[in-house]
């Protein structure tokens, strides 16, 4: 199945580049963060008839580790304009395209880039519990074999060093790519604060949507109409709502490690107020 596979992605992209120039490109983007819930999203908005994904894959990733490529390479990777006319002609609304690549809200350039690539861009983020996302991108670095140290103490006492210099880096070598900055940054993602007040003076607080993943997941329904309205998208019914990529955690967090990240987390998390509108759920 998997040799199979190769040659029909291939010849996917190879058609796509061909016909970039009669293909949508996305008018909202799921940027992150990682492990809150955005592949459970993803697919229950793709579920919607005017909501249209990308052709092959969930996040294209263009715009922090793809960057070197033509615009039309990404371009590539969304249906075509004859198809959403059609969509739109069915339905009586506008199709909107998008893409999900966790990486976008962390990465330091992506913001400009997108910025400048795709104006008048709407983005959405969800953030949860920064402790939970910490422990859950442990273990799922560390089943995908891109972390070496088993225990997350251990990795929380390596980040600092790891990460040390990785954003000038990143932005001094505009297609270079750091592999801690991307895999190891188990503290520095949950700061989420940090990663929206340097996106917002790029979109405007009026096109970003910041959700709450604990809500999302207790109450998809309110948080489905809540994006639908962001976007201007008709109701067309409930999708299925399914969570995916749960990774159950390997061992508990040590109560004294916990309590040191939520002082830690605790100014940052406050900062969210006034994107969420209220407090995080985590912190009530």
């Amino acid at each position: 199945m998997r040799t199979m596979k190769r040659p029909v992605l291939s010849f996917s992209r190879l058609a796509g580049r061909f016909t970039s120039g009669a293909r949508v490109l996305p008018a909202f983007l799921i940027i992150g963060a990682q492990r809150c819930g955005t592949t459970s999203l993803y697919r229950a908005l793709a579920q919607h008839p005017l909501l249209l994904k990308p052709v092959l894959h969930k996040g294209v990733h263009y715009f922090d580790v793809g960057y070197h490529r033509p615009l039309s390479w990404y371009q590539a990777h969304f249906p075509l304009r004859a198809g959403a006319a059609l969509l739109a002609h069915r339905y009586g609304g506008r199709p909107q395209a998008f893409e999900s690549s966790p990486y976008y809200l962390f990465h330091p350039p992506a913001g400009e880039r997108i910025a400048a690539d795709l104006p008048g861009i709407k983005l959405i983020v969800l953030v949860r519990d920064p402790v939970a996302r910490a422990c859950s991108a442990h273990a799922h670095e560390l089943a995908r074999g891109f972390e070496t140290e088993s225990h997350l103490e251990s990795a929380l006492e390596l980040e600092a060093a790891r990460l040390a210099g990785a954003e000038e880096s990143l932005r001094a070598s505009p297609y270079s790519e750091h592999h801690s900055h991307r895999h190891h940054a188990y503290v520095a993602r949950g700061r989420y604060a940090d990663q929206l007040d340097r996106l917002e003076p790029l979109f405007g607080r009026d096109r970003m949507l910041v959700l709450d993943s604990h809500r999302f997941f207790a109450e998809p329904e309110s948080v489905h109409d809540r994006v639908l309205e962001f976007l201007g998208v008709p109701h067309l019914g409930y999708p299925a709502f399914e969570r995916h990529n749960g990774r159950p955690l390997p061992r508990p967090v040590p109560g004294v490690l916990e309590q040191a990240l939520r002082d830690h987390f605790e100014p940052y998390d406050a900062r969210l107020t006034r994107w969420l509108g209220g407090e995080p759920s985590w912190r009530r």
